[in-house]
């Protein structure tokens, strides 16, 4: 098996890590101001046939509006499934782009708004569509498999698109077939893959900012702190973490097993956001942040997507107001993407694939 493919370039690199720090936030705002924005934006839902759309990793007040208002909280997966089958006119997507530029390929006729076109993501902004289509060309005999935090361009160009709840299978059942695979643009998931299924893969070396961050040595301290509790690791993390994990699973994953496990204490490893639908799926669980840094095991403050903290009620009001911040994309593009998609989905509905419990250790 081939270790790697395609290294990120440090310039272009260093450049998205300060992308990250320069993100505008919105302005903390009063309960008052909040509490007259979220009857706003229910208004103004009905009266634009509009649903919310969000991701697990949005703030707190942004998963409950959309809740409250008969929209979806989900991962990846789960909101491209929902956006798909929804009646309403207009998607509002609360996350990052790439996830709208998705329900866009799934949902041509719809309008898809989202509160701010700059939210990024970290994995999409180091596999631009450009180059990874020319590595692709250099190995037309393996089929090119991409995660969903990728461009509409790269996945016009895959042949599979998936998430991390379905990545292992999808990649487990090419392999069986004796393809030989393209992996693109994150590494750590790509190792995790490649570990679980023996594929054949070529991997983009690329990584989320959040998850790259989660370090070993802290997590080892935190746990002889927490020897009852239970680690749950997105494979997105780095190997060496992942090695540490009693559970290593998708978002949806991770809220499930920590709704069914008898344990009581769980340190989890990925984006903090997950935390509102974990306290609710299980309630009275103790919940701790995994360590991002730092030289003790306290350090947590970077486990949270700047990109994803760029959605707030203020630009989810004014883009419902304005109905500026539409996607669009070039239809050859959108359909070339929609191919890869479908698959994906296609093959999920075929599995039950809805969310991950691969389990590591009880």
């Amino acid at each position: 098996m081939v270790d790697k493919a395609y290294d990120i370039p440090h310039q272009l690199e260093a450049g998205i890590r300060q992308m990250a720090e320069d993100v505008r936030l919105p302005a903390p705002l009063s309960a008052e101001k909040k509490s007259a924005l979220i009857q706003h934006i229910k208004q103004l839902l009905k009266r634009e046939n509009a649903v919310l759309v969000a991701h697990y990793y949005v703030d707190d007040e942004l998963q409950r509006l959309a809740d409250e208002t008969g929209g979806c909280v989900a991962d990846s997966l789960g909101m491209a499934h929902f956006g798909n089958t929804h009646p309403a006119d207009t998607l509002v997507v609360i996350g990052v782009r790439f996830m709208g530029e998705s329900a866009k390929i799934l949902n041509p006729e719809k309008r898809i708004l989202m509160p701010d076109l700059d939210a990024n993501c970290s994995l999409d902004l180091e596999c631009p569509a450009d180059k990874f289509t020319a590595f692709c060309d250099e190995h037309p005999d393996r089929t090119v498999v991409v995660y969903t935090n990728t461009s509409a361009a790269v996945k016009a160009r895959a042949d599979w698109t998936v998430t991390s709840s379905n990545a292992v299978s999808i990649v487990r059942h090419l392999h069986e077939q004796g393809k030989k695979i393209i992996w693109a643009p994150d590494k750590h998931l790509g190792r995790y893959v490649q570990q679980e299924t023996g594929a054949d893969m070529l991997r983009w070396m690329g990584s989320c900012i959040v998850h790259e961050e989660f370090k070993a040595g802290e997590l080892q301290e935190l746990k002889k702190q927490n020897p009852d509790a239970k680690v749950l690791v997105h494979p997105e993390s780095p190997q060496e973490v992942v090695e540490l994990a009693d559970f290593v699973g998708s978002t949806s994953g991770i809220i499930n097993y920590a709704k069914k496990s008898e344990a009581q204490t769980f340190i989890v490893a990925t984006d903090l956001g997950i935390f509102y639908k974990m306290r609710e799926a299980a309630p009275g669980k103790k919940l701790i942040v995994a360590p991002t840094g730092g030289t003790s095991p306290t350090c947590s403050m970077c486990a949270h997507c700047p990109w994803m903290a760029m959605n707030g009620l203020e630009n989810l009001a004014a883009v419902l107001e304005t109905g500026s911040n539409e996607i669009t994309i070039d239809e050859n593009t959108r359909r070339k993407a929609l191919v890869s998609i479908e698959r994906m989905l296609e093959f999920s509905r075929s599995q039950n694939i809805m969310s991950e419990t691969k389990r590591v250790a009880v």
